[in-house]
C-alpha cells in the first residue's frame, strides 16, 4: 500500500520550526482549532535516537468536518486533517498533506457527497 497516494508534497523555504510557526499563527487567523502538535523527532530524542526534525500538526474546523462526516461516516478516518512538516535528505524542509478533494476517494465517499455537501462554507 503506497501512503503517499493523494498526498501533495511541498518544498519549504523556512526552517521546519519557522513552518511550523506560520502554520500555527494560520490556522488560528482563520480560527481552525489545532487538536494536536506530534514532535516526532523531539519524541525520539527522549528514548535516544536521532532523528530529523519531523512534526505533525492535527487541525480543523467541527463546523466544516461534522457535515462530511454525517453525509460519508467513513470520512471520519481522514479527519481531522494533518500536516506533517519535516527535513529531508533530498531538500532540507519539506510538508506533506492530502488535500480535501483526495478525501472522497481515499474514505470511499461518492460524488453524492459533493452534492450533498454542495457550496456550502462552515467558518467560525
Amino acid at each position: 500500500m503506497q501512503r503517499d497516494v493523494g498526498m501533495i508534497t511541498l518544498l519549504g523555504n523556512h526552517s521546519v520550526n519557522e513552518t511550523v510557526a506560520r502554520f500555527r499563527a494560520l490556522l488560528d487567523e482563520r480560527h481552525v482549532t489545532l487538536f494536536a502538535f506530534i514532535d516526532h523527532s523531539g519524541e525520539a530524542a527522549k528514548i535516544g535516537m536521532n532523528m530529523p526534525p519531523t512534526k505533525l500538526l492535527i487541525f480543523g474546523n467541527p463546523k466544516g468536518g461534522t457535515p462530511l462526516m454525517l453525509a460519508a461516516p467513513t470520512t471520519a478516518i481522514d479527519l481531522p486533517l494533518k500536516l506533517l512538516v519535516w527535513q529531508g535528505t533530498s531538500h532540507p524542509r519539506s510538508f506533506k498533506y492530502r488535500p480535501l478533494r483526495a478525501l472522497s476517494s481515499s474514505s470511499g465517499s461518492s460524488l453524492g457527497l459533493r452534492a450533498k455537501l454542495g457550496q456550502k462554507k462552515w467558518t467560525r
